[in-house]
């Protein structure tokens, strides 16, 4: 078999719809011609900024991988694709198949670079409102307590999970299908899990507000990194760019963020963030 030289890179969180973040993505490049990249999610709110970054992208890279994030998935005035819900979701899913984009919902490629082979899997299995407070017992009181303290997830207005009856019912109903997907790859190669959510929920520890943390995930996916042979976990969507270890599985948050957030510490010297081979960090 013959080994690529590229890498996998990883990216997320890009906001698009702000001027300093289309110069980044604009800006960005693969290290090698062989340079797949993985974007987890929140290219931003309105489908043309959505195509407009896929479309430079995958013209960039020798493969795009996505995995939607929440504002993907908003339904916003602005935007003139008004579908709600799974309707959304499938029309962007078509339009990264047109472009030769990776999704959630077609066959998980197979990395032959360097440390592979690799089952690279974008996953989409949104939240159920489980990463909540100890002192919230059930969703209605942790909704409650975030209203009252004035975190609320913009999710509640924009994200419709039509036909389904609730955001936390959607979810559902994606764990279970992607929990087959999952089962069904071959047990003798390593995964890399690439979702929008953290998989697990220590990561949302350090949030300033605990409360935001029911946005963040489902304790459904707590020992998947463990179950389906990860190598690495990718995701985003807390702003909070870093590289931790869960029982001995590296994840990485790979999100850009809001100008007013990464303009405080700057930008790291090369984006998009090497995934595989694994950089090794002081």
């Amino acid at each position: 078999m013959t080994r690529r030289h590229g890498s996998l890179l990883a990216i997320s969180d890009l906001h698009v719809v702000h001027a300093e973040n289309r110069k980044i993505v604009e800006d960005l490049r693969p290290y090698t011609d062989d340079d797949w990249l993985l974007v987890a999610g929140d290219i931003g709110e309105r489908s043309e900024d959505i195509a407009w970054t896929l479309e430079l992208l995958k013209d960039r890279f020798s493969k795009v991988v996505w995995a939607p994030g929440n504002h993907e998935l908003w339904t916003i005035r602005e935007d003139p694709v008004q579908l709600r819900g799974e309707e959304r979701y499938a029309y962007l899913v078509e339009l990264c198949r047109s472009m030769g984009v990776v999704t959630p919902e077609d066959p998980y490629p197979v990395w032959e670079g360097e440390e592979g082979p690799l089952t690279v899997a974008p996953l989409f299995v949104l939240y159920d409102y489980s990463f909540r407070t100890p002192d919230a017992p059930d969703r209605e009181t942790a909704l409650a307590q975030a209203y009252e303290r004035g975190i609320v997830c913009t999710d509640e207005f924009f994200l419709h999970p039509d036909p389904h009856p609730s955001r936390q019912a959607w979810c559902h109903e994606r764990v279970a299908l992607t929990e087959r997907r999952l089962s069904e790859c071959a047990p003798d190669i390593p995964t890399v899990l690439v979702n929008h959510y953290p998989l697990v929920r220590r990561p949302t520890d350090v949030l300033r507000h605990p409360e935001f943390a029911q946005w963040c995930g489902t304790e459904l996916t707590a020992d998947w990194h463990r179950r389906f042979r990860a190598r690495v976990v990718v995701y985003g969507h807390l702003h909070i760019p870093r590289t931790t270890w869960h029982d001995g599985v590296r994840f990485e948050e790979v999100s850009v963020g809001y100008p007013r957030e990464w303009k405080r510490h700057g930008l790291p010297a090369r984006l998009p963030r090497r995934i595989i081979p694994e950089v090794r960090r002081p």
